[in-house]
């Protein structure tokens, strides 16, 4: 798999792979641990504002353009590339994963273990809503396995034995729907009790996946629009979304005062 170019985005890393969810499976195969960033126009804003999250985005070892201002800003530059919308990658490392797994049933593996399979831990969101979106993907995908649900509304007493659960089952893929920045910080945090794992930021996919709320209609997501659907659905959103036109100000500012945002290779 051929790998682009790593851009800074206001100082920011994005990566441009041809393959994002191929390039985490060879991370699975070679036993190594990814935190995925789902990178938009909101949370650069907010990294503007929150180091911790900034420190956060620069250390994980894949970041990934999913928002439309993220793809305006590459234009600028005269990289012309595709968004790859967090909720789609997700999806997909959930398909090849029940591929793998049906497939290792079938002939050895390529994995440490010939009858190893991937699992996958869903966390956050509201009560039953994570159980409810699992339910969903089991029944669309035979070999998916999963390792076991949580919503997102733990207390603090009872955090303590969930991660100890989690540390046991040492899942493959976690799944995280908390939101921005919340999700991020709280992979940050923990991924040291499943090093080996794939984490991800999900934030309102477990929703989705649950039928408890749509995904914008095609023609509004082809057209960089999905932020008015968005906004339709979740009107309190207002003020967050006021992020999108200083994003758009300040990446025409950035293109007019900086120079080529290249770096190195991932």
């Amino acid at each position: 798999m051929k790998a682009d170019h790593q851009f800074s985005v206001m100082g920011l890393p994005v990566h441009l792979l041809d393959d994002y969810s191929g390039w985490l499976f060879d991370r699975l195969h070679q036993r190594l641990g990814c935190h995925v960033v789902t990178l938009n126009a909101e949370m650069t804003m907010q990294a503007e504002q929150n180091s911790a999250l900034a420190d956060i985005i620069h250390c994980a070892e894949l970041v990934i353009p999913d928002g439309a201002g993220i793809v305006f800003y590459l234009r600028l530059y005269g990289r012309r590339v595709a968004r790859c919308p967090g909720i789609e990658l997700a999806e997909a490392i959930l398909k090849k994963a029940a591929w793998f797994n049906l497939r290792s049933e079938s002939q050895d593996s390529n994995f440490a273990a010939a009858d190893s399979s991937l699992s996958v831990f869903f966390f956050g969101g509201a009560p039953n809503v994570a159980q409810i979106a699992a339910d969903q993907w089991q029944k669309r995908l035979s070999g998916l396995a999963i390792a076991g649900v949580q919503n997102g509304y733990l207390s603090a007493q009872e955090e303590p034995a969930f991660l100890k659960t989690l540390q046991i089952l040492q899942p493959q893929i976690i799944f995280v729907g908390l939101g921005v920045p919340r999700q991020e910080l709280w992979i940050a945090a923990h991924r040291h009790l499943c090093p080996r794992s794939l984490w991800i930021g999900v934030g309102g996919s477990f929703d989705i996946w649950a039928g408890t709320k749509t995904r914008a209609p095609g023609w509004l997501r082809d057209n960089h629009l999905e932020w008015v659907y968005r906004l339709y659905q979740e009107p309190w959103r207002w003020r967050r979304m006021l992020a999108l036109p200083q994003f758009a100000g300040r990446s025409i500012l950035y293109r007019l005062t900086k120079r080529n945002p290249i770096s190195v290779r991932l």
